[in-house]
This record gives C-alpha cells, sequence and structure tokens, in this order.
C-alpha cells in the first residue's frame, strides 16, 4: 500500500504542475494568472475541494504528464462562508479546450450544484471544443454531444442558483455560450474575448481579416454587444468582482440574499440630495450622484456601466438589504429609453425577480425614443421586454420619480399601474404622457416658438407633481432628504412580501 500511495502522490504532483513550467511562463507574460492561482483568489482560504485531478485526455494513463485533469480544475469550496461549485478551465493544457473527460467532470460539477443549490462559477481560459488528430473519432463524437448537455443544463439552472461565467482568456466556439447563459459575465481587459469562431475561422468563413480583441475583446462586448457586464483591469479585479456580485445574492431560489450590517445609519439624510436636480429642467445631470447618496456608505456596484448608459442599472445596499437599482440618466441621451437600454433593464429586473433582490427605481424618463430608425430595430418590441419584466417582477418595488416620468417611459420604470410598493416624487417632478412642450408642440405644430412656448407654460401647471398627489396617484412628495430613510422603511416592512399570479404552464414573453 505504501508504494501504491506514493505512486498516487507522484501523480497528484504531476497533475498540478499543469502544462508544465514554459507553457506557465507564456501565461504570465501575457498577464494571466494559471487556474489555480485563480482558484486560490476566488475562494476562501483552504476551502477547495477537488475532483477530477487524475483525469486525462480520453482517460490514457500514458498520456498523464500532457493532459493533466484534462484541461479544466473543478471543484468546490466556500467564499464569505458559503458554498461554491466551480471550475477554471487551463489554457497551459490543450487550450483549455473541453474534452470527452473534462466534460464529464464539469458535468458532474453541474449536477452538484443544481441536486444541492449551489452557486456555479466558470472561470473561462479555453479555445473551445476539442479538436485533435486523435484516432478515437467516437470519442471526439461525444465530446461534442457532451457539450450540448452543458447548454441546456444551464437554462434549467437558471434563476435556481447564481451563475456567473468570469472571461479570464478566450471563450471561443463551445465556452461562448457559457457566458451567454450566465447571470454575470466580467471580462478583463487585453486578454479576455468571447466569440463564435476565432480569427482563423472568420477568415476562413467569410473572408475578413480580423485581431481577436476587435472580434470580440472586452470592450466589443462592454461598450458595443452588451454581452459581457464589467471590463476589468486584470484577473485579480475580475475575480474580486465575482465574489463581491456573488454577496448581494442568496445562494439558491427561495431565499432571501444576505443582509449586512452597516455604520451608514438607515435614517440618515442627506443634504447634497437637495442639489442633484438642477433648477433647469433641460439641464443634465449625472443620476450616479443620487444613487451614491441614497445607498449604504456610497457603495453601489454597476452592471453593464458602459452600455447602454441612459439608463442605469447596478447592486446596492440600504439598510443592509441588497437592493438593485435601477435609474434613468440624463447625462445619456436625456435618458430617454431605446432599444438597447430596454433591453438592458429587462434583463436586470429579471435577474433581481429571480433571487429575492427588491427594485429600486429612480425616475427621470423622457420616455421613448421615437423615430424610423428605432422602429426599424423593433423598438415596440424591446420595449415590451422591459414592461413585461416590470409587470412580471413580484418583488418589493419602489419607486422615486426624481424629475420627470412621462408616456411609456413612466409606465415601465414602474408606474403606479405596476403594484409599485411606494411610489413618491421629489418637489418639481411632472408625471405625464409627455412634457409641456410636446404637448404644446401637437397642439399647435405650425405655431410660432413664442406661441409654443405660452402653450407649454399654460400646460405645466396641470402636470406638476403636486397636483398628481391632489388626486393621489403619489402616495406623497417627500424631501430629497428622506429618501434614504424612506426606502429604508420600506425595505423592512415589504421584507416578506407574497404575491401570488394565475396559474399557467409558462408566460409568452416578448424576445
Amino acid at each position: 500500500m505504501k508504494d501504491k500511495v506514493d505512486e498516487l502522490l507522484r501523480r497528484r504532483a504531476e497533475a498540478k504542475k499543469m502544462g508544465g513550467e514554459a507553457r506557465l511562463a507564456r501565461q504570465k507574460e501575457r498577464g494571466k494568472l494559471d487556474a489555480r492561482a485563480r482558484l486560490d483568489l476566488l475562494l476562501d482560504p483552504g476551502s477547495f475541494r477537488e475532483i477530477g485531478l487524475l483525469a486525462t485526455h480520453l482517460g490514457k494513463l500514458d498520456n498523464a504528464d500532457s493532459s493533466p485533469a484534462d484541461g479544466v480544475v473543478c471543484g468546490t469550496g466556500l467564499v464569505d462562508g458559503r458554498p461554491l461549485c466551480t471550475a477554471a478551465y487551463d489554457f497551459t493544457v490543450h487550450g483549455g479546450s473541453i474534452g470527452v473527460v473534462g466534460e464529464r467532470k464539469v458535468a458532474r460539477l453541474r449536477e452538484l450544484a443544481l441536486r444541492e443549490r449551489i452557486p456555479m462559477v466558470w472561470l473561462i481560459d479555453s479555445a473551445g471544443a476539442r479538436l485533435t488528430a486523435d484516432p478515437d473519432e467516437a470519442a471526439w463524437i461525444s465530446s461534442f454531444a457532451d457539450t450540448g448537455y452543458l447548454f441546456r443544463e444551464q437554462v434549467v439552472m437558471s434563476g435556481v442558483v447564481p451563475q456567473v461565467a468570469a472571461m479570464v482568456g478566450p471563450g471561443a466556439a463551445g465556452t461562448a455560450y457559457i457566458p451567454g447563459l450566465a447571470d454575470f459575465v466580467p471580462m478583463v481587459r487585453g486578454t479576455s474575448s468571447i466569440a463564435i469562431g476565432g480569427p482563423y475561422l472568420v477568415k476562413s468563413v467569410v473572408g475578413e481579416d480580423v485581431t481577436e480583441e476587435a472580434l470580440g475583446g472586452s470592450k466589443v462586448h462592454t461598450e458595443v454587444s452588451g454581452v459581457a457586464d464589467l471590463e476589468c483591469a486584470d484577473d485579480a479585479a475580475c475575480i474580486a468582482a465575482v465574489r463581491e456580485y456573488l454577496s448581494y445574492f442568496p445562494s439558491r431560489a427561495g431565499e432571501k440574499p444576505p443582509r449586512k450590517t452597516s455604520a451608514d445609519p438607515a435614517d440618515r439624510r442627506s443634504e447634497e440630495l437637495l442639489n442633484v436636480i438642477p433648477d433647469n429642467a433641460r439641464q443634465a445631470y449625472d443620476v450616479h450622484k443620487a444613487v451614491g447618496l441614497i445607498v449604504d456608505d456610497g457603495k453601489f456596484f454597476e452592471i453593464k456601466p458602459r452600455w447602454a448608459r441612459n439608463i442605469v442599472t447596478g447592486l446596492a445596499r440600504i439598510d443592509g438589504y441588497s437592493v438593485g437599482i435601477v435609474a434613468n440618466n440624463p447625462m445619456q441621451y436625456g435618458g430617454v429609453l431605446d432599444v438597447n437600454s430596454a433591453d438592458k433593464a429587462a434583463r436586470f429586473v429579471n435577474l433581481c425577480d429571480a433571487f429575492e433582490i427588491p427594485l429600486i427605481f429612480l425616475q427621470d424618463v423622457p420616455g421613448f425614443m421615437v423615430g424610423t430608425k428605432v422602429e426599424q430595430q423593433g423598438i415596440i418590441r424591446h420595449g415590451a421586454k422591459m414592461l413585461y419584466a416590470v409587470s412580471s417582477a413580484t418583488v418589493p418595488k419602489l419607486t422615486v420619480v426624481l424629475r420627470k416620468g412621462y408616456g411609456a417611459g413612466y409606465y415601465v420604470m414602474n408606474g403606479r399601474a405596476y403594484e409599485p410598493d411606494l411610489v413618491v416624487a421629489w418637489p418639481g417632478a411632472e408625471i405625464s404622457v409627455m412634457g409641456a412642450e410636446g404637448m404644446a408642440a401637437i397642439a399647435a405644430h405650425k405655431a410660432t416658438d413664442e406661441v409654443k412656448q405660452q402653450l407649454a407654460e399654460a400646460v405645466r401647471p396641470h402636470i406638476d407633481i403636486l397636483k398628481t398627489a391632489a388626486l393621489g396617484f403619489v402616495d406623497d412628495v417627500i424631501d430629497p432628504r428622506e429618501t434614504r430613510p424612506l426606502l429604508a422603511h420600506y425595505l423592512r416592512l415589504t421584507e416578506h412580501k407574497k404575491v401570488e399570479r394565475p396559474y399557467r404552464k409558462r408566460e409568452v414573453s416578448p424576445v
């Protein structure tokens, strides 16, 4: 037995060397950590328990030294004392590609995550499905087929446990859809990418010369496509973001997010909130300032900060409660809603609703964008996604109208008809089918500018928030300094909120 144990320990030690010193050195030269170093950052010290350490390519013992762990390090551990399942693809072994045995390991991990309701985190640094010259064609087909199970199982896990796909390297072909189906996707600037096909495949299929970065780098997916949620400076920052993100979530559906104590008093009144809204109704301002003054310690974890910036979405805490913030941002296109901002908000609302995170809407919305361009893009269909998400959400929903809520923008930002547990406004706010200027322009579209202005001034008193409050369409008009204490009160009040919906097999949501 002693000899057998010594052989076992030797094989384990060899497997932990991953692709060897030369390949690990190249990984470091590229500014990347190796798979095991990443897991050390992700998990609480000493908590990692690995499965499948002795796996090899096609299970061949004589190939053990060249394919340790079959290119993916799998196991369980703790994050802030809570269980986590994690798979870290190892680029130093077959480019981190998905092999038959490696996928078998990850499948076991997904099975555990779903059965025991444990969050799942992928650390992706992978060339995708493994293509080899191995004569075992049946094994290759098996690997291809097994990858299909991965995507279906991700869908089954959606909304059951949090799923994170941290892009710490490339994610091509098969590994590109893992982030496509995950809840949260941070990327590392300069070293990570997501693409259905890499540059060589793109060149051979469509004749386009393109770099990996231009095809699917972090800038593309955090600013243009919206596939990714956050761009991070390096691996360490990316993994720190994953830990922070998970801290706002429960481990599974049906549980409440963990409440964290804060030294920031729940009844704190911020004088600076009096200066957030400019005196000039047409002047822009950055809604991030209002968010920072309302939440605990001014700490806001923004989701998709560089995509569809006319709406702001992110996670924070108020009186220790996790909350999701949805806020119009007048600094970008006046805060008007368009195709991308509607998609961004709908996705975020669905995420928070799935995991019992209350939603806070900060309204300053002129409505939806109009014109031939957005109609051709399907603005009605995309706007319906946001309307559908907000209508369906059954978590506590609290609405504050900061300056205006016009037209359908007021609806989708959780207006009165959408079951807000609280709807209040700041002094001077307006709620209407449209702004006074727009109403006047329609009423007198051939009139001079002077007449239009006179009409606008005549209409404005009828859409002022005091008139709205007099009709009972808002719960109150509040001093901006009361915003944080009032939200904290209603978060406590609605902590055990229950909403029943009519039976249905499933919804038919707009896509």
